[in-house]
């Protein structure tokens, strides 16, 4: 893992179009700033957790059930 110290307004960049801006720090709280190109999600880690057993759970689905419903 890469650590890096900023100050808030200082950025990181990550390749050439992804941009991490230190917005505010208030306390233990520090806000930061995305800016991705669309195509690229970006979420917090606990709802891409979330997404992610959604999408397993999703894939385990019987194609019976998936027929079955509506009837």
């Amino acid at each position: 893992m890469l650590v890096l110290s900023r100050q808030k307004d200082q950025t990181i960049m990550i390749g050439d179009n992804i941009e991490i801006t230190v917005v505010d720090i208030r306390g233990d709280k520090v806000r930061i700033g995305i800016t991705a190109p669309t195509e690229i999600p970006v979420h917090r880690k606990e709802v891409y957790d979330a997404i992610k057993e959604e999408n397993k759970q999703a894939a385990n689905v019987n194609i019976d059930d998936l027929n079955n419903i509506g009837k």
